[in-house]
């Protein structure tokens, strides 16, 4: 049974094959029919059928084996084989096919290709690691914003992205090397610069009904650990010695990004913080001879809460966004 996406159905209605009005009831019924608004779903394409994971297998195949041989005359060879590879099946399954998995598998081969491509050539010259890393990173944001140009594969905005920052960050270190001491606060303030971004690609398409939403998606789950990983860190949970005062601002930055997570109905943050309160817990447990069963008591007591906010995430989304004011609703995703 073929599987359609909400920016497949947008397509149709531009094409004039049904009308705004068909495509909106069609999405209520779905939405009635599961139970739950489609805006809440946090819906994206990701395969539409075996014949996607069938296609990315051939792909993977032949660009491991075209990588391979051109390896064999040199690694510039092998990794610029990768990058024309990549974009060549892109015309077909992306462009032609709009396949979603091998889309994004073939993204990330062209990206990777090009940033393999620059180091390769930078390490011929005496540059630092961080200028090896660097200036291609910044090859690949290019790369992936010409990518995007012509093929809009959602994911393709995260990954320019994320190669953007690593630039930034990398050639910084190199030029300013005193910036690695600040290597937390400047993981904090690219992951709400990314954030930031996320939320103005959330916010035009609050109803989440095009590739836009897609897009959202992918910037905050890579957005979220840039975030919440520096902030876990300045707490001192990774230097194993887990006090009840550690703990306890554990949960509340926990509560505190449920909050942010259910506000703008991404659960990315959530997802990304959870092994963080795991392991403060297990270790908090051992610390006091719950050795054992440690980490099952917290993963017991952490799955049930989840499961139970899954099952309640419209109610409480209903419930929360009634205490922001009006201009902030109106930069949420809808609530239906």
């Amino acid at each position: 049974m073929p599987m359609y996406s909400d920016d497949e159905l947008e397509s149709a209605v531009q094409a004039g094959v049904m009308t705004p009005q068909v495509a909106t009831a069609f999405r209520d019924y779905v939405a009635q029919k599961r139970a739950t608004p489609t805006v809440d779903e946090e819906y994206f394409r990701l395969i539409s059928g075996f014949n996607d994971i069938f296609v990315v297998i051939a792909c993977l195949l032949l660009l491991v084996s075209i990588t391979w041989i051109g390896d064999s005359v040199s690694l510039l060879f092998g990794a610029i084989l990768q990058t024309i590879t990549a974009w060549g099946l892109a015309e077909y399954f992306t462009r032609q096919r709009r396949m979603a998995l091998p889309s994004i598998v073939l993204l990330l081969a062209f990206v990777g290709g090009v940033l393999a491509t620059g180091m390769v050539l930078l390490e011929r010259f005496d540059l630092s690691t961080d200028l090896i890393i660097g200036a291609p990173s910044a090859a690949a944001a290019i790369a992936a914003w010409l990518h995007w140009l012509r093929f809009k594969v959602p994911i393709t905005v995260a990954a320019g992205t994320a190669a953007l920052v690593a630039s930034v960050v990398m050639i910084l270190f190199a030029l300013i090397p005193e910036t690695r001491q600040w290597v937390t606060p400047i993981t904090f303030i690219a992951g709400i610069a990314l954030f930031i971004l996320a939320m103005k690609w959330d916010a035009s398409d609050r109803s989440r009904q095009t590739r836009r939403s897609d897009v959202a998606f992918w910037l905050h789950l890579i957005t979220a650990p840039l975030i919440v990983h520096p902030v876990f860190s300045a707490l001192g949970v990774f230097d194993g010695q887990v006090g009840l005062s550690q703990a306890s601002a554990v949960v509340m930055l926990y509560v505190v990004i449920a909050i942010v997570s259910i506000s703008i109905d991404r659960r990315a943050m959530m997802v990304s913080a959870l092994i963080y309160v795991l392991y403060a817990f297990d270790t908090l447990l051992e610390h006091y001879g719950i050795i054992s069963l440690g980490f099952a008591f917290t993963a017991f007591s952490l799955g049930s809460g989840l499961l139970l906010l899954s099952a309640f995430w419209h109610s409480c989304r209903k419930a929360l966004l009634q205490f922001y004011p009006h201009f902030i609703q109106q930069r949420l995703p809808s609530l239906r």
